[in-house]
């Protein structure tokens, strides 16, 4: 296991550095930036056919600068130069603890005072640059992939904070053993409560720039798909315990292609340091699991890539808006539903069963799509029929 990038870099050249930056945090970050890619293009496609319009705005350019101009400025620029010029001068502690030190109180206040007014040194040029004699009023056309950033990083805010919310109440002893770290660490992100509150806050922000949301959710399927398979890597470099039950058997002849930790595996140097410790292991993360078990992110990553490409090669053949988002629902919550049999967590109990919460989400999301398909498809017949009955009919 590489519970960090540079582990990883290291073991494959040999080299010796200490960057930064957590295996997990680094597969999260490409999942969002292929997930945008992927987003930005199926929304261009879908403005092409006409399915979602431009947006038009008139905005005032070419005023002098103003005060509410340098606000936002100055708070990035100070942070950045708090936070920048003391893991600079303390970079080793930086390297090994990068979440702690980035919500911690510590920085450097000269550093933070330099960058701030920097910052705001730049955005004075910029505003004074484009200053006109007399400001004008412009109108500027928004196409929908304009708003991918937008869109990437409102998910992300509300999917970081949605997954908080529901590893919380899947892992409420953990909270309240100590409630500041559990919210401010990296660690512990259930993928269904980030998806059920970015979802919502989604269609809140397409209804507002006036996209029709199923368009919207159809484009964002793929690009979820894919996003989850990519993330999975990392809870496998990472070892950050989403890992499956023990698994003592002897791998089966026909899967005898396959290498042994596909089958069954220790997470040897995992983030979380569970398990046993490794004689003559030295540093941060020195244990493995005590018995081997399934390891369930690779099979959830294979699973998902299988999804995205049949996603992804279907979507331009579904032509009722929503049911390919609907369709994700169903296929998710199956793929879900099955890899929670041979999975850790955290279990109700319910009816004298045991079932997680995993469980429980993901056939909510198999019946909610189910019905999605239905739904769409009479609102679809529906409008089609008000559409013909409103045309005149053709008298010869």
């Amino acid at each position: 296991m590489y519970p960090k990038f540079s582990d990883l870099l290291n073991d494959v050249l040999g080299t010796n550095i200490n960057l930064p930056i957590q295996s997990y945090g680094f597969f999260v970050a490409l999942a969002f930036v292929v997930a945008a890619i992927i987003l930005y293009f199926e929304l261009k496609r879908k403005e092409g056919l006409g399915l979602i319009p431009s947006q038009t705005r008139k905005i005032l350019i070419g005023q002098a600068p103003q005060i509410k101009d340098f606000i936002f400025p100055l708070i990035v620029g100070f942070l950045t130069g708090f936070k920048l010029v003391d893991a600079i001068f303390n970079y080793n502690y930086f390297a090994d603890h990068p979440s702690e030190f980035l919500f911690s109180s510590q920085g450097n206040i000269w550093g933070g005072l330099i960058f701030a007014a920097y910052f705001a040194y730049s955005t004075y040029r910029k505003k004074k640059k484009s200053q006109l004699t007399e400001p004008e009023w412009k109108e500027e056309v928004i196409h929908a992939y304009d708003l991918t950033g937008s869109l990437v990083f409102i998910a992300a805010v509300s999917g970081i904070i949605g997954a908080k919310i529901f590893h919380q109440l899947e892992n409420m002893d953990e909270f309240l053993a100590n409630p500041i770290e559990s919210l401010l660490s990296f660690s512990g992100l259930t993928f269904y409560g980030g998806l059920i509150v970015a979802a919502i806050t989604l269609i809140l922000y397409a209804r507002k720039n006036k996209i029709y949301w199923p368009h919207l959710a159809d484009a964002v399927a793929p690009a979820l798909m894919i996003a989850y398979a990519i993330g999975r890597i990392g809870c496998q470099v990472a070892g950050d315990g989403d890992w499956g039950i023990v698994n003592l058997d002897p791998k089966p002849e026909w899967l005898s292609f396959l290498p042994d930790w596909a089958w069954a595996y220790d997470y040897p140097h995992n983030v979380l340091n569970q398990g046993v410790l490794i004689e003559g292991c030295t540093g941060p993360n020195c244990y493995h699991l005590a018995n081997p078990v399934f390891p369930t992110p690779i099979y959830e990553t294979s699973v998902c890539l299988i999804l995205f490409l049949f996603l992804w090669f279907i979507r331009k053949k579904i032509n009722i808006p929503g049911q390919l988002f609907s369709l994700y629902l169903i296929l998710n919550g199956i793929e879900r539903f099955f890899i929670e049999k041979i999975r850790i967590n955290e279990t109700y109990h319910i009816f004298n069963s045991e079932i997680t919460q995993a469980e429980i989400i993901s056939v909510f999301l198999i019946l909610t799509g189910i019905l999605g398909l239905i739904f769409f498809k009479k609102q679809h017949t529906f409008k089609s029929l008000k559409i013909k009955s409103d045309e005149p009919e053709n008298h010869h």
